[in-house]
């Protein structure tokens, strides 16, 4: 059983942080690359960071879930990966209930983020959302490597 649990926290948390990567490294430059405007690009990177944040909340959920089915104790969530998972969950809710939602509302309310003045209201406060949506994908991210190196570690032990 424990092999199975050990298992379920590696490909939850490998998952959401290889997700981030991907999403980072291939999805948006690719789309901003070769979709024929910015405003496709960016509804295409936000319907795949939408779809990435629920993935990693309920692979962060599995990955908790395991710790404790593993430990068979609650105890489990107060060490450092547990914690670090926690953490991602928590700045993932924010990021997509908060952040991702008013750039959704403030994208509607411009019709194209490309035609909009850079002065704009609007465009300044969507362009600030954009910069700590990718502030908190990047803690996330960090987070998620750590919790992953301990995790790792953990089972070599």
């Amino acid at each position: 059983m424990s092999t199975i649990l050990r298992y379920l926290e590696f490909l939850s948390l490998g998952t959401w942080v290889g997700g981030i990567l991907f999403l980072s490294f291939v999805v948006a430059p690719g789309a901003f690359l070769t979709l024929s405007n910015r405003d496709q690009a960016g509804a295409l990177v936000g319907m795949a960071l939408v779809r990435l944040h629920w993935i990693g909340i309920i692979g962060g959920l599995i990955y908790l879930m395991a710790r404790v089915a593993g430990a068979r104790s609650l105890e489990a969530l107060g060490k450092p990966a547990a914690l670090l998972v926690v953490l991602m969950i928590a700045l993932t809710l924010v990021s997509q209930l908060g952040v991702s939602a008013k750039m959704t509302s403030l994208r509607a309310e411009m019709g194209s983020v490309q035609q909009t003045p850079a002065t704009n209201p609007l465009r300044v406060e969507f362009d600030r959302l954009h910069q700590w949506s990718v502030r908190i994908e990047v803690v996330v991210l960090l987070a998620g490597l750590a919790a992953l190196f301990l995790t790792v570690s953990h089972s070599l032990a």
